[in-house]
């Protein structure tokens, strides 16, 4: 059994580390539900690929995720104008949430075995994951992260108000998007939807809780992520539970004590990384 449990566990704290630092940005600018949305536009694509005779989990279905989602973020980027609330974002992404949904609902209706992808949409399967698995999306996701460092002073600008805006806002958003979307992409085929909303929001608002500055909110999201992914896992063995949802419902088990624990109104992080 720990032969299964330790490769889901890597993948587990491979997916809070990425995630973590990406869900810190999305609170950050209050888009809170922009992960749901293109986890749910990668796994449109990825169906979408299957109605047309390619093969779920292939090259060819996580290219057809990631040309979806490089569609979402065009429409999340540009639909951000200067007179542009946060909550008309919010809104956009709801529609475009709520039309993807319904898309996929209406192609699975002409899959056969549409209950099974249902699932494997939804809770994905990682218990599964193999180490190559694993290795291959660390090494993806570390070159993602590199990017993100490279271009950190336009990314912490846009996000958190560190320091002047950058000329072309809605290029470096869509930029942040893209990157933003490879990520879920990637995510969504091993994790499902819901693991991954769950591993960018819980751990990033836990942390803002319990500590202040933004590199502290960022390593306590990625130890808070790792000791929920444990419990989940080892729940799920000993009671034969689901995997997915029985480490959703350890993230949500510390959601609670976080806000329980942590200040009654998070103040804004200070100071950004270096």
């Amino acid at each position: 059994m720990l032969e299964i449990m330790l490769p889901a566990f890597a993948a587990s704290v491979v997916l809070v580390g990425i995630h973590a630092y990406l869900g810190l940005h999305i609170v950050a600018r209050g888009v809170i539900f922009v992960d749901l949305a293109l986890a749910q536009i990668a796994a449109l694509g990825a169906i979408t690929g299957v109605l047309f005779g390619v093969g779920l989990h292939t090259t060819g279905s996580y290219l057809a995720s990631l040309a979806a989602t490089f569609a979402g973020a065009a429409v999340f980027a540009f639909s951000r104008g200067r007179r542009t609330t946060g909550g008309m974002q919010e809104a956009v992404i709801g529609i475009v949430y709520v039309v993807s949904a319904a898309l996929s609902v209406m192609v699975l209706d002409r899959l056969p075995g549409e209950a099974e992808h249902l699932k494997g949409m939804l809770v994905g399967n990682i218990l599964f994951v193999t180490w190559p698995q694993a290795a291959k999306t660390a090494a993806l996701y570390a070159a993602v992260g590199a990017v993100h460092y490279l271009l950190r002073e336009k990314f912490l600008a846009i996000s958190f108000g560190d320091g002047p805006a950058p000329s072309r806002v809605r290029l470096w958003d869509f930029f942040f998007y893209a990157l933003f979307g490879i990520v879920v992409t990637s995510s969504v085929e091993l994790a499902g939807v819901l693991l991954v909303f769950t591993f960018l929001i819980i751990p990033a608002v836990s942390a803002m809780r319990l500590a202040s500055s933004l590199k502290s909110r960022l390593f306590l999201a990625w130890g808070l992520g790792a000791l929920a992914s444990v419990a989940g896992i080892a729940s799920s063995t000993a009671w034969d539970l689901p995997t997915g949802p029985a480490i959703v419902c350890a993230f949500g088990a510390l959601a609670l004590v976080s806000f329980a624990a942590g200040r009654r109104s998070p103040s804004p992080p200070r100071p950004p990384f270096p």
